[in-house]
């Protein structure tokens, strides 16, 4: 089952790694990870997407828990969320296909963020089966780049980390 662990940790040097390390030390996949600093230049919040039985993520957790830069883990799976990833793509453009990529950006609620002379980079940010799906609606053959920031993700309501 996929779990996304939001993890408020100490901005120094090496937690990042410390964090990444416990993963890789017992064999577990990260499937994104994202982090930068809170609203308190001393914290910094790192969303990890990770495949694992609830009984693995929640001995993750724990294990997270114990490290010393770790304020707070907190596995959002299981509460009321709401996540996002953003995506770049670049595709390579000419007259025959302008527009159906733009009839794509349109019904996916898409952004042109850059033209050049015969390329898109299109901005698309939303859950990650809404990014998969304009990938997979879009026709392979076109595209020439993509960069996504992996999956970021927060409470709903009151409930805070």
């Amino acid at each position: 089952m996929r779990h996304i662990i939001s993890v408020l940790l100490e901005n120094e040097a090496g937690a990042l790694s410390r964090v990444s390390g416990l993963f890789s030390a017992r064999g577990f996949n990260i499937e994104s990870l994202t982090v930068a600093q809170t609203n308190d230049p001393g914290l910094s919040r790192m969303t990890i997407v990770s495949l694992g039985s609830d009984r693995v993520i929640e001995q993750i957790v724990k294990q997270l828990n114990k490290l010393i830069d770790v304020v707070k883990v907190i596995d959002l799976t299981d509460q009321d969320h709401v996540e996002r990833e953003l995506m770049l793509v670049k595709v390579c453009v000419n007259k025959k296909d302008e527009l159906e990529v733009k009839q794509l950006v349109d019904i996916f609620s898409c952004k042109i963020v850059d033209v050049s002379d015969r390329t898109y980079t299109i901005e698309i940010a939303g859950k990650t089966r809404k990014l998969n799906a304009f990938l997979n609606a879009l026709d392979f053959a076109i595209v020439m780049e993509v960069s996504r920031t992996g999956v970021t993700g927060i409470s709903r309501g009151r409930t805070v980390i």
